[in-house]
């Protein structure tokens, strides 16, 4: 009987799972499931930047998707998992009550509430609260406790929802004992410790988003957060002091949980991280090697040793984390906050006359041709773009469309297209927005070398490398390198699954896991010398328009 492993990503939209061989690394199942009530756009407010999810989609989709690989498989028992790890997006946070419950589980009349559930990554209603938690920590003569955060706190992460949340509704505040991350309710949850000073809280998602750090003995000072917020008052007390690295166990699965997910008792269950940082370690990230996931948006990792930092803080990104990716290493952190989204929303502009004309008039006929249209437009755009010539389309976009995560955060800025004539095609506005987004790309690599840091490969994971090879050629060329492609459509949750393989102890570290169940790379997209030649000019400008439109995009 061959051991195995079971990695868990928690998408944006929906969550796999995948078993992976201990011994061999192969994906023997994976499975998919999406957030019910999120697909149907329940508590989601895309106008006011307002995105939450309800945590009942969570438990069900842990059960579906861990029995359907099973399934799968149907020559694997639940006897022969060993581990389980699992990764999440973040800032995904929630507030609980004293028993670590959602307040939208555990209280009937906020079931329906947004407010009770969890707050997705993107969710960008807390900008005012991230100024203010920015203004504060720059003047008010204590610690700086952006230090460790690139210098700019984002209004995607933790202390800004709690204070936005806490200040619009009464209830979730009288009612909230303490605030969780998914990364750590979920282990939680499986393990049984979801009181909230017993759960085991990720190093990653509580040095990157919460400002925790060792230089001041862990979160930041009660004096602190109560000058930005008076309610804040005890909330330290309720949270934590201690967090650690993915490597470790967060416990071991329930009776309750076994039966459910036909698992057995005791399997151990890694401590949780964010996708990015999990998906990284499953794509082979070392040193100099810069990681791109590359989905709605984008998370770039990298990771170096503690002689290249030295204590210095790398300005401009999303957080460095002793042990975050790689314990052992410092781990790094920047990433756009809209990447296939801006793709998406482009394909949406162009279907609203379908899902507004031809399905209401043509009724489930118009509704089947409308659908197929759809699941075409983007393919058919990316063929059609590619044909055109490198500025040929006349046009410059900016890809700020959610705001900026990286370099330096700024979620009050909005996206722009200029260079529009009577000529411009739908193909010519997808290509200049595809460039944006690389472009983007390339401005975090720049500001990762200007601090100091070497890249000298170039990992892309998700599933854009694997269905658009034109986003991906700009992408090398926009970079100048080579960029391969990790060859498993499930790199995320093959990460997660070596976390759970780490803390079952079928591997003593790390980089033991990813010399055995590393998946290797499907393809590797060369530069081509002309274009990146003409995307270096085209990048110039496209800094030249963002530092020319930044403070008139703020107020739009």
């Amino acid at each position: 009987m061959g051991k195995y492993v079971i990695g868990l990503d928690y998408g944006t939209a929906s969550a796999r799972a995948v078993i992976v061989d201990v011994e061999t690394g192969e994906e023997v199942a994976e499975s998919v499931s999406e957030y019910e009530r999120f697909a149907e756009g329940k508590f989601c407010d895309a106008a006011r930047n307002q995105f939450r999810q309800h945590p009942q989609d969570y438990l069900t989709s842990l059960e579906e998707t861990v029995q359907g690989a099973l399934k799968e498989t149907q020559r694997i028992t639940g006897d022969q998992i060993v581990g389980l790890g699992i990764d999440t997006t973040g800032s995904t946070i929630c507030a609980v009550d004293e028993a670590g419950q959602p307040l939208a589980l555990s209280i009937p009349e906020l079931s329906q509430d947004p407010d009770a559930m969890f707050i997705l990554w993107k969710d960008h209603t807390a900008v005012k609260e991230a100024e203010e938690i920015n203004n504060l920590a720059h003047s008010w003569g204590g610690v700086d406790y952006t230090k460790y955060e690139g210098g700019v706190y984002s209004s995607e992460w933790f202390w800004a929802k709690i204070i936005h949340t806490i200040r619009k509704n009464k209830q979730v505040r009288e009612k909230a004992y303490s605030w969780v991350e998914l990364c750590d309710w979920l282990p939680a949850v499986l393990t049984g410790t979801t009181d909230p000073q017993e759960m085991k809280r990720s190093r990653c998602a509580a040095g990157h988003k919460a400002m925790w750090h060792e230089d001041w003995g862990g979160l930041p000072d009660e004096d602190f957060l109560t000058e930005l917020e008076p309610r804040l008052e005890g909330i330290t007390d309720r949270l934590y002091e201690k967090t650690y690295t993915s490597d470790e166990k967060a416990g071991q699965l329930t009776a309750e949980w076994a039966k459910k997910l036909g698992l057995k008792e005791g399997t151990a269950v890694a401590v949780g991280a964010f996708d990015a940082h999990m998906g990284a370690v499953g794509g082979g990230v070392k040193k100099n090697t810069l990681t791109k996931i590359m989905g709605t948006s984008t998370c770039d990792i990298m990771v170096a040793d503690y002689g290249t930092i030295q204590g210095r803080r790398i300005d401009g990104i999303c957080g460095q984390v002793d042990g975050s990716v790689i314990p052992g290493m410092v781990g790094l952190e920047a990433g756009q906050s809209a990447f296939g989204d801006i793709h998406g929303w482009w394909k949406d502009v162009l279907t609203w006359p379908l899902e507004n004309i031809l399905t209401k008039q043509a009724g489930e006929k118009g509704g089947k041709l409308s659908a197929k249209i759809e699941d075409e437009i983007l393919p058919v755009l990316s063929e059609e773009a590619s044909r055109l010539d490198i500025e040929e389309t006349g046009l410059l976009a900016l890809d700020w469309l959610n705001g900026r995560r990286s370099p330096f955060a700024d979620q009050t800025l909005t996206g722009a297209l200029i260079g529009l004539n009577l000529g411009t095609t739908a193909p010519k506005i997808y290509r200049a927005l595809v460039e944006a987004t690389c472009f983007g790309g390339r401005a975090i690599a720049d500001q990762f070398i200007q601090e100091g840091l070497q890249i000298d490969e170039i990992i892309a994971l998700g599933g854009i490398p694997h269905k658009d090879s034109l986003v991906m050629q700009i992408t090398a060329d926009v970079h100048n390198m080579p960029v391969k492609v990790a060859a498993s459509l499930q790199a995320v949750a093959r990460g997660a699954a070596m976390f759970g393989a780490v803390a079952a102890g079928e591997f003593p570290d790390v980089e033991s896991a990813q010399e055995k169940m590393a998946p290797g790379f499907s393809e590797i997209y060369e530069p081509i010398a002309e274009n990146a030649e003409k995307y270096k000019k085209l990048f110039a400008k496209y800094e030249k328009l963002g530092k020319n439109l930044e403070e008139h995009l703020r107020e739009v």
